[in-house]
């Protein structure tokens, strides 16, 4: 049976947070954000973003702690949306869409929208290039844990039933896209 749940992976910047929100808000579902779970546990750790991916690589208990959250939700939850790179995997009934952006289009956005407090905790450079760089070690500290630790990747387009590319639609267009396939999806059985 098909739980009424949303699961939004994506690149960094690609807007899984604000769709996750709006898409959480029109259908009147909870929202639930992994990446704020594993930012949180970082910082209790003192650690910033970069920092806790590469953490996470060799200790186990903050993946662990992430993971479990997004199992338990599966579990006993329904009416949810959730943004994070791996719930889609420990959710296999939601409907799993991703979006996609190029890292320094990525770059570009998030800059625009990052507070002063966050720039320096996380230590992002200003440039928009040199930032994409740093997305992408981010990206490539991921892909290593996900591989070894579970032995799947990510950013696989094919183990989603929508993918939206994020640079040609505001978050508006892209909403309205979750909404239409996973009413779609809904309906298909």
């Amino acid at each position: 049976m098909k739980k009424h749940i949303v699961t939004i992976a994506g690149r960094p910047g690609s807007g899984k947070s604000a769709t996750a929100k709006a898409v959480a808000s029109i259908l009147g579902f909870e929202h639930f954000s992994s990446g704020d779970l594993l930012r949180k546990i970082g910082e209790e750790m003192g650690l910033d973003i970069l920092k806790t991916n590469i953490t996470a690589e060799k200790d186990a208990e903050l993946d662990r702690r992430v993971d479990q959250r997004l199992k338990d939700i599966g579990s006993e939850q329904d009416n949810v949306v959730i943004d994070s790179r791996l719930a889609w995997h420990w959710i296999p009934t939601s409907y799993k869409v991703f979006l996609d952006l190029d890292l320094e289009t990525a770059a570009k956005r998030i800059l625009k929208g990052i507070d002063a407090d966050r720039m320096e905790s996380e230590r992002i450079p200003s440039d928009p290039v040199q930032y994409a760089q740093l997305l992408q070690k981010r990206l490539d500290s991921e892909s290593r844990r996900y591989q070894t630790k579970y032995q799947v990747d990510a950013y696989d387009q094919s183990n989603f039933d929508l993918v939206v590319d994020t640079a040609i639609n505001d978050i508006e267009a892209v909403a309205d896209l979750v909404i239409r396939g996973y009413r779609d999806w809904l309906n298909a059985e």
